[in-house]
């Protein structure tokens, strides 16, 4: 099955180590390294920028009233969770790399079925099939 451009396990698609050519796995990886390093990219700018935002607020808090640290706060903690989810996705890409790598990429990593193509279309990332990720959220809530 196709998946931007990319042969990924699924729907009628082979799924053990394998089974995949050598230049489907390929495209796979490109399209996986791809994602990796335009996060990485995003992440190391993200970083700089807290950097950046954090040197200007140790050298002007003085004179600061309570609405200045306030707004400061909030920018410093939407700052650090934009750091932690691009992390996240980073961390994600990543270990679909691994996957691929090991044969098991596209397989549910809970139940061991295909993961529908559709999914891996809109999160190649995707580690698990749509029914073990809302077995999942049911538990955790």
């Amino acid at each position: 099955m196709l998946v931007n451009g990319a042969v990924v396990a699924g729907k009628g698609a082979s799924t053990a180590k394998g089974l995949r050519s050598v230049e489907e796995i390929e495209q796979i990886r490109v399209i996986l390294q791809s994602r990796f390093e335009e996060l990485n990219t995003e992440y190391e700018e993200a970083v700089a920028q807290n950097t950046r935002l954090r040197l200007v607020e140790i050298g002007d808090a003085a004179g600061d009233d309570q609405a200045d640290s306030g707004s400061k706060t909030a920018e410093r903690d939407a700052a650090t969770s934009l750091l932690r989810t691009l992390l996240d996705r980073r961390t994600q890409a990543e270990h679909a790399l691994h996957r691929l790598d090991e044969g098991t990429y596209g397989n549910c990593e809970g139940c061991s079925k295909p993961i529908p193509v559709e999914r891996l279309e809109v999160f190649p990332s995707a580690t698990s099939c749509v029914n073990c990720k809302q077995v999942r959220e049911r538990r955790a809530s």
